[in-house]
């Protein structure tokens, strides 16, 4: 993301020691990795926290009265309360732990079957990952809704003028990336937000790849629903949330049916828990949500701020050295944009570079990045593509570049 930098010394070795995978080798080769888009790595203290969580008092939460219990529900409901803090909710119980930001989506879409009549439009953009299509247009199915897509130009960018076209009274759904997955791209959403309130519609953003850069403020974005993935932000896999506006959760029914989200059951009717159980039938990922508290403890005391900042430098630093391989082309070239790089080598094919690159220890993402309208709309079959986290080096980028020298001359 393009921002205002005091080139500060930023310690990365010192934060390099805190991710145990780091140290290891790949085909014999030190290990560079450049999927953090995909999954971030888990520093030592949320590896400790998920090790703690099982070593002294793993039980189930809500439900016991005994200590083990006890203790482990505070430390979730702590995480949830670390979680409000951080994306600035306004009350705790507006955040609903979910196994990821897909499960989030299909919660929300599963709920606005309720909400939609035939004929009523969603307005979706072109840059979305899958998780943010496939489950609207299952939506759509089910209640005749009509899905309408802003379109994007070669910049990787929105076209925002018709974005303004496409809303009507008619609107009832707006969604979004915060962030392109596959470009990097960091939407307006501020604008999209306010010209969907407009015409009377709530908005959805998928914060899966902003979460990990950018520190959103749900209430000052005014947002009707956020979606995270912890594994996207140092955190363990299978655990996210979905933030949504107190009054908006009230208006959806349950996701799902089971034990913790009920206040009362009888064979002739059961009553709901009010939020944020309402939404988090069965046994969560206990250990998960604990952990993903923690992760967000470690990043924030890193600084939100320094991270955007030394990213910032790492991606003008690989976009400038990449630039110099021939026939080297970037997609997603907005000024807005996080430390992503997408991109080919002339005719080369992505998952040819990917391969070579595996062999000296080289982790990168090939392929459509479960954003097949993206590639569609460049005419290709998919990218290389390159993510950066703060644990990066400007060194590591060399290697890479090096790689990927090699793999040219190898494939041409």
């Amino acid at each position: 993301m393009k921002v205002a930098t005091e080139k500060a010394h930023f310690d990365v070795e010192s934060i390099r020691k805190d991710f145990p995978i780091l140290s290891r080798k790949v085909n014999g080769y030190p290990l560079v990795y450049l999927d953090n888009a995909a999954t971030s790595q888990t520093p030592q203290q949320v590896i400790n926290s998920i090790t703690n969580y099982y070593s002294q008092y793993n039980s189930n939460i809500h439900r016991g009265v005994h200590s083990l219990s006890q203790e482990a529900t505070d430390a979730y409901e702590q995480a949830r309360i670390k979680i409000q803090k951080h994306f600035n909710a306004e009350k705790s119980n507006e955040i609903i732990f979910t196994s990821g930001t897909t499960h989030a989506i299909n919660l929300v879409a599963s709920g606005f079957t309720s909400l939609l009549e035939k004929g009523d439009e969603l307005v979706v953009s072109a840059l979305e990952h899958h998780s943010n299509i496939v489950p609207w247009q299952m939506l759509c199915e089910r209640t005749g809704a009509i899905m309408k897509v802003i379109p994007m130009n070669e910049h990787g960018m929105l076209d925002l003028a018709e974005y303004e076209n496409l809303l009507s009274e008619k609107t009832k759904l707006v969604f979004i990336n915060h962030v392109s997955n596959a470009l990097g791209t960091v939407n307006p959403v501020q604008k999209i937000i306010e010209k969907a309130h407009a015409a009377g519609a709530a908005v959805l953003l998928d914060g899966a790849q902003a979460a990990p850069h950018i520190k959103a403020d749900v209430q000052a974005l005014d947002v009707d629903f956020y979606v995270v993935s912890a594994h996207k932000m140092c955190g363990p896999t299978g655990v996210g949330i979905l933030y949504g506006k107190e009054e908006w959760l009230n208006k959806l029914p349950p996701y799902q049916g089971g034990g913790e989200m009920i206040a009362t059951v009888t064979f002739e009717k059961t009553t709901y828990a009010d939020l944020p159980h309402k939404f988090e039938a069965g046994t969560p990922n206990i250990s998960g949500g604990i952990a993903f508290g923690d992760a967000l403890d470690y990043m924030n005391t890193i600084g939100f701020d320094k991270i955007a900042a030394y990213e910032q430098e790492l991606l003008e630093y690989a976009t400038e050295k990449l630039l110099k391989i021939e026939g080297l082309r970037i997609y997603g070239v907005s000024e807005e944009k996080t430390a992503v790089i997408s991109f080919n080598i002339g005719e080369i094919h992505p998952y040819d570079i990917g391969t070579i690159i595996d062999k000296l220890g080289i982790a990168v993402r090939t392929g459509h990045h479960c954003a097949q309208p993206v590639m569609d709309y460049y005419k290709i079959p998919g990218t290389v593509r390159a993510s950066f986290a703060f644990y990066n080096t400007k060194a590591e980028i060399d290697t890479f570049v090096e790689a990927l020298e090699k793999a040219k001359k190898m494939l041409s």
